[in-house]
């Protein structure tokens, strides 16, 4: 199993301050003969419709000396994740969380919100100061648990 991100910590409290369940830590994934494990598997109950959505979380810190390279990792295990959890689990929406400054400094450039897009990847961003998940992108529908990864 594969040490925990350095904002392990911060993203789970980030969760339950946003009113998640944290169900797995880490998600164990099976892919064929490979056993994966996403960071978190989380789930939000809905009053109304007595259902919960269900999301995995990847969490990455992008502290490595070259932001480009630690985005291939994460765009190619992002991928590896969602196509895994989509015949393990596939009511489950993957994230890959990131922090604010990273976000900002990085994935708002347009090479990258190219990748991003293309890939359809769902961010979650998130405030390491505050402990707090501040976005969803694309924006996190609580009412709408029928959208799948």
């Amino acid at each position: 199993m594969s040490a925990k991100d350095a904002f392990h910590a911060v993203v789970k409290i980030g969760l339950h301050k946003d009113g998640w369940l944290i169900t797995h830590d880490p998600y164990p994934l099976q892919a064929g003969t490979f056993n994966l494990a996403i960071d978190l598997g989380a789930q939000k109950v809905i009053a109304a419709q007595k259902q919960g959505l269900k999301i995995a979380v990847e969490i990455k810190s992008f502290l490595g000396p070259s932001n480009i390279s630690e985005f291939y990792g994460a765009l190619g295990q992002f991928i590896a994740y969602r196509t895994a959890l989509r015949t393990q689990d596939p009511e489950r929406i993957l994230y890959l969380a990131v922090s604010r400054d990273i976000y900002e400094r990085f994935f708002l450039t347009p090479f990258i919100q190219e990748l991003v897009e293309q890939n359809q990847l769902y961010i979650l961003i998130y405030n390491i100061d505050l402990e707090v998940i501040e976005r969803w992108l694309p924006l996190m529908n609580t009412e709408d648990t029928s959208k799948t990864c």
